[in-house]
């Protein structure tokens, strides 16, 4: 396995339980994740999975679980690892991702470390996976994506699908975090891949 260290920010849009399960398995395959988290992705936390994380630092092990594996950055840290183009960070993943920080990125306007981070990907030519969680989608919003995927980053929306059958919300956040791990190239045969209905018997 090549040993990676992977960049992981949560941003302000709904879905933070796929950004905590993905770093989850991240961890649990041996990588080590640079973790950020935006102040307006504490409070979605808080919201939407009963975590209060507070405003300044936190305990990683309130969140993870395998915190020795997880170096955490905060989001107005421009000076860490993520920021440079030479820390040997290899790949960048913004999950979820709030249309706003989409528009930044798109656009090279880092307001901090996230924003940053995602840049320096682009520039190295490294893989940056940014994971929007949003419906309906605006022009703006699709423009704004079309500039990532032409500056080489890649679009990944949160939208489960259901040929798995799942049958939990756990289920359906495996579905999108196994969709990730394999646009990393990282090996996730735990997570739901398609395969054939043993009830298949092909087109007449």
């Amino acid at each position: 396995m090549t040993e990676w260290r992977i960049a992981v920010a949560m941003t302000g849009g709904s879905g933070a339980i796929y950004g905590v399960r993905l770093v989850d398995a991240l961890c649990a395959a041996g990588y080590e994740v640079h973790f950020m988290i935006s102040n307006p992705a504490r409070r979605v936390l808080r919201y939407e999975n009963g975590i209060d994380l507070g405003e300044g630092r936190f305990e990683l092990d309130r969140l993870f679980a395998k915190p020795e594996s997880v170096v955490y950055h905060a989001p107005d840290a421009v000076e860490a690892a993520p920021a440079s183009g030479s820390s040997g960070i290899e790949a960048v993943v913004v999950c979820p991702c709030s249309t706003g920080t989409l528009g930044r990125i798109a656009h090279g306007y880092s307001t901090g470390l996230i924003e940053r981070a995602a840049d320096v990907a682009l520039k190295e030519g490294r893989r940056l996976v940014l994971v929007p969680r949003e419906t309906p989608l605006s022009l703006i919003h699709l423009e704004n994506m079309a500039t990532i995927v032409r500056a080489g980053g890649i679009i990944l929306p949160a939208c489960p699908g259901f040929y798995h059958r799942p049958q939990s919300v756990d289920d359906l956040v495996d579905f999108i975090v196994g969709k990730i791990l394999r646009r990393l190239g990282i090996d996730a045969p735990e997570f739901p891949v398609w395969e054939t209905p043993d009830d298949y018997e092909g087109e007449e």
